[in-house]
């Protein structure tokens, strides 16, 4: 009985140190900042939602299961009445459940489509950026188009690789994979998208913050899995344009 009072006397401490470590967007967000790419714009109404629906059906279970504590207490030894069924009941807690479900899944896939939306290659008129993202056993692998075919940035498990991406411009990419299944996450980004052998998956989005972003592999891949780490670099639509010159083959030709 000591333990459990105790235990509920630094449970709402452990809450609030929690909290504490977050700012103010993210305990808005639920962990997640708005405005970081376009990906966030698009899935943050989701998420929040999400959240505030499952709170709602948390807070309506407590009561479900404190009112028969509270208010049918055993106040005599009479037998209760016994009820076989109550329709009204019954058809609430089948319908309400459904709707919850009907409404997070239109919202999902309105997102989902929003999210997987590319532009043609075929299409000139819009500049976007691609970049080749090919997972290893154990590491990453990108490829930048505008420098090059060859301009190829590969990382080891004790050299994660650095990717870098242009502020306010779109980027298409493709994920690939050159052995096993792989997950190409960026957490802030609120993304995660599979890289699989043989099928080239594609994602296109804009970064809208500056700043270094840690991603991992997150789709258990082997022995070295937990040291398949990468950065995302989102710099100046200048610094990346310097980045690509780095590149390519004449400017290494050029430093040798």
């Amino acid at each position: 009985m000591h333990r459990l009072r105790r235990a509920a006397l630094l449970s709402p401490l452990v809450l609030l140190s929690l909290l504490g470590g977050c700012s103010v967007d993210e305990l808005r967000g639920f962990g997640f900042e708005e405005g970081v790419t376009s990906v966030n714009d698009t899935s943050m109404g989701l998420w929040q939602g999400a959240w505030l629906a499952a709170a709602v059906v948390g807070v309506i279970t407590l009561i479900l299961i404190l009112w028969p504590i509270v208010f049918h207490r055993k106040k005599s030894d009479e037998f209760p009445k016994q009820t076989q069924y109550n329709v009204s009941v019954e058809v609430a807690y089948t319908v309400i459940p459904f709707i919850i479900v009907a409404v997070l899944f239109a919202y999902t896939a309105r997102a989902q489509n929003e999210i997987k939306e590319v532009t043609p290659v075929t299409n000139q008129s819009v500049k976007v950026h691609d970049i080749t993202v090919n997972a290893i056993q154990w590491s990453w692998q990108f490829t930048y188009k505008e420098a090059g075919p060859e301009a190829t940035v590969t990382g080891t498990p004790a050299q994660p690789p650095t990717l870098y991406m242009p502020l306010g411009e779109k980027v298409r990419f493709k994920i690939t994979a050159s052995d096993v299944v792989h997950g190409f996450w960026v957490p802030a980004f609120m993304i995660q998208i599979q890289n699989i052998p043989g099928v080239e998956n594609q994602i296109e989005f804009t970064a809208q913050k500056l700043g270094t972003f840690p991603g991992r592999c997150n789709i258990l891949c082997g022995r070295q899995h937990s040291q398949m780490l990468f950065d995302v670099k989102v710099v100046t639509p200048a610094e990346y344009q310097s980045y690509l010159d780095s590149l390519k083959p004449e400017a290494e030709g050029a430093e040798a």
